[in-house]
């Protein structure tokens, strides 16, 4: 893992973001870090004149009482985001940890943030606390972010997990460069001993095959049975794959199922008991449209546990 890996955190106070901090400790992050936690008022302040002057400025009794909340909830704020730096701290002592409140929209300034910082990681509860109006929900800002960011980004979620149970990663794959990623993203970080990665392929009658992965536009086509007389073939395209993270000591295996992508991922880590479920933004024509707005995003939404959205510089 990079040395140098950053991580934007978004944390608002509420239980989701509360299980996003708790998340960071069982997402495989390495012992170094910089990390930047922002925390969002969702408030406009207005503007105050900043010339000099001798005569006092008089503020309509509206935009006073306006000033005065917005002040207020940017002050809470600061001091949510003090605490929750403090928390990384004390979670990971290695880290590079600097904070920053923001008076602002949530989702936009999220973007806008990593845009100008460039993390690798974006980390987010799947729903916000509505003190500071911040609406992190899936579906507002989460699912804005999802969308918008050009780095990696996780949805973190409390699983409710068995401290003394392995962690479970379950990583949908498609043969796509973008699948590829995400289990490339699993290989590098640092796993506890004894953790376990599924590999799941959900197919369709037909699959596309990069033979050459250096000219991913060559495409050749697996046909599928019915009774899963070939999912042999299917699996040893995947069992590379599954190669790399056993090398890195992971528990992997490659698992192929058939029907809708998002039903059968959202189905296998809930039964599995999966503790995050790991996919790229997009995938091949072949696996029913694996693009964000359809699988990444569905999954995102529903799932039990933490998802992570994996994107490539």
């Amino acid at each position: 893992m990079n040395e140098s890996m950053k991580i934007l955190i978004a944390y608002d106070g509420s239980e989701c973001a509360q299980a996003a901090l708790d998340d960071l400790k069982i997402a495989g992050l390495p012992r170094t870090a910089e990390a930047f936690v922002i925390t969002l008022a969702d408030v406009i302040l207005p503007p105050v004149n900043e010339e000099k002057s001798n005569t006092p400025l008089h503020l309509p009794e509206g935009v006073r009482r306006a000033y005065e909340r917005g002040e207020h909830k940017l002050k809470q704020a600061e001091s949510l985001a003090k605490k929750a730096s403090e928390q990384v701290k004390k979670s990971f002592p290695e880290w590079q940890v600097r904070l920053e409140a923001l008076a602002d929209s949530p989702a936009w300034a999220i973007i806008r943030t990593a845009d100008e910082w460039k993390p690798d990681l974006i980390v987010l509860g799947a729903q916000g606390h509505a003190v500071l109006g911040g609406r992190l929900i899936l579906g507002s800002v989460s699912q804005r972010v999802l969308y918008e960011a050009k780095s990696s980004v996780r949805v973190a979620r409390d699983g409710q997990r068995d401290a003394k149970a392995p962690l479970r990663l379950l990583i949908g794959v498609d043969n796509s460069p973008y699948s590829n990623a995400a289990v490339e993203a699993v290989r590098l970080r640092e796993w506890p001993q004894g953790t376990e990665a599924r590999l799941l392929a959900v197919v369709d009658t037909v699959m596309p095959v990069t033979p050459d992965p250096s000219q991913p536009e060559i495409m050749k086509w697996i046909e599928i049975d019915e009774e899963e007389g070939n999912w042999e073939q299917v699996r040893q395209v995947f069992q590379p794959l599954a190669d790399k993270l056993s090398a890195a000591g992971l528990d992997a295996a490659v698992m192929i199922r058939r029907g809708n992508p998002t039903n059968e991922l959202l189905d296998e880590a809930e039964s599995w008991g999966a503790d995050c479920i790991f996919l790229g933004p997009k995938g091949t024509r072949g696996i029913d449209r694996l693009l964000l707005g359809s699988v990444s995003s569905a999954v995102a939404a529903r799932a039990h546990c933490s998802v992570e959205v994996v994107r490539t510089s």
